[in-house]
């Protein structure tokens, strides 16, 4: 499994950095690249993750270590179907760099042990794992989708330093992609805090406790539910959206690691060092 780690690592990186070479030389062939690299790290993730699932018997989330690399994992899986079907070449230039930071903190730290318990074991938690971690890497997306607006509206409103104007799309296209990746993701954490809900009934007797991670995420929600009902109500658009997408994932940030580095609770094993 560690092989595979360290390829998917290799591959990252040289996505990361054909990518920084796409932002100057706007050339097709290193788009191709930084993408094939990036889908080649994925599917070696992909088999390192499956086979530490089948070793272990249980879903790799058993310290800060495996959290991490399942969130580099999600982010690089929704990065692809999302440039696949956008087709925002210049996104990889927020999306690849993520994902090797990510990588290169989850391999700076300790391997484990593991924790070893029956409950990593429930179908829910598979669900709520899998549900959440897309979600926020759908998020994560949407944050430089809005970084990326604030920026190419911030060139054109200057006319002038027009290096970011020929390489950035459209304001509506990068204001739509945004729009998809909230609700993408909005319906992924929904789903993830069902079963969550689920998975806490089974094992611990009750679907609410009040634990910090479970109010921090019905934060995160509530969030995101306004931020949607606003675009869709008011018409919040634009500079206001891609601001928003922006705070919205530094909360998102901070219920993932805050809550379980800085707060006692149930999922504190999860980002345990």
């Amino acid at each position: 499994m560690q092989i595979l780690t360290v390829l998917a690592i290799l591959f990252y990186v040289l996505s990361a950095a054909a990518y920084f070479a796409f932002l100057f030389i706007q050339k097709d062939y290193l788009y191709r690249s930084a993408y094939a690299a990036l889908a080649t790290g994925f599917i070696c993730h992909t088999a390192a993750i499956v086979y530490g699932f089948a070793a272990s018997g249980q879903i790799p989330v058993g310290n800060l270590r495996e959290t991490l690399s399942i969130a580099g994992w999600a982010l690089a899986g929704v990065f692809l179907v999302v440039q696949y079907r956008f087709k925002l070449k210049i996104l990889g230039i927020f999306a690849a760099p993520l994902v090797v930071l990510i990588m290169a903190a989850a391999s700076q730290l300790p391997a484990g042990p593991s924790q070893d318990t029956t409950i990593f074991n429930n179908f829910w938690l598979i669900a709520h794992v899998a549900s959440i971690f897309l979600g926020e890497a759908a998020f994560a997306l949407a944050c430089g989708l809005g970084v990326l607006y604030l920026i190419q509206e911030n060139t054109i409103k200057a006319k002038k330093h027009r290096f970011f104007f020929k390489r950035l799309p459209s304001l509506d296209l990068l204001d739509s992609t945004g729009y998809a990746c909230i609700v993408a993701g909005f319906t992924l954490l929904t789903v993830g805090l069902v079963t969550g809900f689920v998975y806490a009934r089974t094992v611990w007797g009750h679907f609410w406790s009040w634990d910090p991670k479970e109010v921090w995420s019905a934060v995160t929600w509530i969030f995101y539910a306004v931020l949607l009902h606003e675009r869709l109500t008011v018409g919040w658009r634009g500079r206001r959206s891609a601001i928003m997408a922006i705070i919205g994932f530094a909360v998102l940030l901070f219920t993932f690691l805050g809550v379980n580095l800085l707060l006692k609770g149930h999922h504190g094993g999860f980002t345990r060092w």
